[in-house]
């Protein structure tokens, strides 16, 4: 069992999106990442050196006849460090008890 662990590198937003894809899709191609996440491939390049500098996802780059193909998936630090991210998040809405639920509208007043 992961024992939770608020990660400050995956909390950022685009991070977390490209983490949370990666989790859900296996390898995926450089296009179909910045298309997802709608960011400019100077941006998912900056953030994807970012995750695999600790260790959170591998990059493989490959040809396709002359035309160069990156692709990246989640590594096994990258999936547990996800986990282990969730799970902190959960304990801080937990935490907060009823103030995280939406309001009863029949119990609201004008």
């Amino acid at each position: 069992m992961n024992t939770p662990r608020f990660d400050e590198l995956i909390h950022a937003p685009t991070r977390l999106s490209l983490v949370a894809f990666l989790a859900a899709t296996g390898w995926a191609d450089f296009k179909v990442l910045r298309d997802s996440i709608g960011l400019s491939d100077s941006a998912l390049s900056k953030q994807l050196t970012t995750l695999e500098d600790a260790g959170y996802i591998e990059i493989r780059k490959t040809f396709v006849g002359k035309r160069p193909r990156t692709s990246a998936r989640l590594t096994t630090n990258g999936r547990t460090a996800l986990d282990r991210h969730a799970l902190a998040l959960q304990e801080i809405i937990t935490g907060a008890g009823s103030s995280m639920l939406p309001a009863n509208p029949t119990t609201q007043q004008p």
